[in-house]
């Protein structure tokens, strides 16, 4: 970068402070040849740059310059503004689209085992004169964990991430085929599907599973469990619960090195929740959660043969109550929202209930269990990580702050009268910009400039002539 950004920028804590002390020999030891630096953007996709190892060594202490015109992209990188009137959102720093500055987190350093000699590193996104880019997401999620941290509590996820291998047969790379999004590959079946959690089903797709297995517990993941979910080739990987940031930035990789190493090996993997293909079952994102304590590492568990502690009541109490708000935020793609389909496994209304996977809350254990926590089942697969975590924190902090009652346990969730979670995007949009909490808790600017990506995505759906409509009106009009 050079002089101008500061020289020893001294953005790290302590913690980040030792790891990059200790990176320039491990580096060395290892022989590695160059290093990913990775941002996740505002959809929970990674961009950034590969540097060669001794560029790598300056960017620790000096940050990497970055395009921050890859903040106004939709989902296929088409500029929600035009790029020289992106006047910020709000935020005069960011027009004209000046360069930012990716400052790597060591913390997060790996190794990748599938590309030779080549290392990957977390980045958080900062402008040159050293203040962090609010619309970067990481740090959404960071400020909300500070505040978290400041009334006292600590925050554990455990994730179950599903989605779908296919056998990738024309991966669509011809010229004709490029474009804003390109044509979608065309794929076959993985496996038959319809017989779930059979070992059979799970063995036909064993030639990939065994790989992505190795793989992501090489890169140190805390991988439980490889699951056959219902669909054709739907799979399910659950994972270890985890502190603070750490669930978020490891679905970020986790959902980038599938792809990456299932394109290798012939196969295409996506996290879209609804695919069109035939005989499709969707597939969610469970986010397992609860808080702690300096002195206690679960808080919600309740006494006295009480299910939950008044605490985690009132926690989940504003899950639901801003569950229409933070849809955006757990549901952002305009597919997320076909997956809410009453009577299945994908809750299409704001209810909890005890080990009830029809609820949107699910409270997972039993009375007199230390380990009872909150599962939310509203999420998608393809949601910003840091995004889905921080609506979590925004909501049950609100919650908690307001002493919310969630009232009864919805023992039959899909006959309960509670009210529905939005039933499009663009419905969801409506409820996170009017929301006062959302507002307050993100920032105008923030708000704004998520709003201005999403209307950008629902207007180009909106203007698509699609198949459904081509069979209803073209022949019979």
């Amino acid at each position: 970068m050079g002089s101008s950004f500061i020289a020893t920028h001294q953005l790290w804590s302590a913690q980040q402070e030792e790891a990059g002390a200790k990176l320039a020999s491990r580096i060395a030891e290892m022989d590695l040849r160059q290093v990913r630096v990775s941002w996740g953007d505002q959809h929970g996709i990674l961009r950034g740059k590969t540097l060669e190892v001794d560029h790598f060594l300056a960017a620790l202490s000096e940050g990497k310059d970055f395009q921050t015109a890859t903040l106004i992209f939709d989902t296929t990188n088409n500029p929600a503004v035009p790029p020289f009137e992106a006047h910020g959102f709000g935020d005069d720093r960011l027009t004209g689209l000046p360069d930012g500055v990716l400052v790597p987190d060591p913390t997060t350093f790996r190794v990748l085992p599938w590309v030779n000699g080549t290392g990957w590193v977390l980045a958080d996104l900062y402008y040159r004169n050293g203040e962090r880019v609010p619309f970067d997401t990481r740090g959404v999620l960071q400020r909300q964990l500070a505040a978290l941290e400041a009334e006292g509590y600590t925050y554990t996820t455990g994730v179950e991430l599903e989605f779908y291998i296919t056998r990738l047969v024309d991966p669509k790379l011809g010229f004709a085929d490029s474009g804003w999004p390109p044509a979608p590959p065309t794929v076959t079946a993985l496996s038959h599907g319809y017989q779930y959690l059979t070992e059979n089903r799970g063995d036909e797709a064993d030639a990939i599973l065994s790989i992505l297995r190795d793989e992501i517990v090489a890169l140190g993941l805390p991988l439980a469990t490889v699951e056959d979910e219902w669909g054709p080739g739907q799979v399910e990987m659950s994972f270890d619960p985890l502190t603070g940031i750490q669930s978020a930035d490891n679905v970020l990789l986790i959902r980038s090195a599938i792809k990456q190493i299932c394109r290798r090996h012939g196969y295409h993997a996506t996290f879209m929740s609804r695919p069109a293909l035939p005989h499709i079952v969707s597939s969610g994102w469970h986010l397992h959660q609860s808080l702690g304590t300096a002195t206690q590492s679960n808080i919600f568990p309740g006494e006295d043969g009480q299910l939950l502690s008044g605490t985690a009541m009132h926690y989940m109490a504003g899950l639901l109550d801003n569950a229409r708000a933070s849809s955006v935020l757990t549901t952002p793609t305009i597919n997320g929202y076909k997956r809410y389909i009453a009577d299945s496994f994908a809750p299409d209304r704001i209810a909890w209930a005890e080990e009830n996977r029809g609820a949107m809350i699910r409270v997972s254990g039993a009375r007199g269990d230390g380990s009872t926590h909150l599962e939310n089942r509203i999420g998608e697969p393809a949601a910003n990580p840091y995004l889905y975590l921080a609506s979590q924190l925004i909501s049950g902090r609100d919650g908690i702050a307001r002493k919310l009652d969630p009232g009864p346990s919805s023992d039959e969730a899909y006959r309960a009268d509670v009210p529905l979670i939005p039933a499009t995007l663009e419905e969801a949009l409506q409820h996170f910009t009017g929301s006062e909490l959302m507002r307050r808790e993100l920032g105008d600017a923030f708000v704004n400039y998520l709003s201005t990506l999403k209307r950008k995505e629902i207007s180009r759906f909106n203007a698509a002539v699609t198949d459904w409509e081509q069979r209803e009106y073209f022949e019979v009009f």
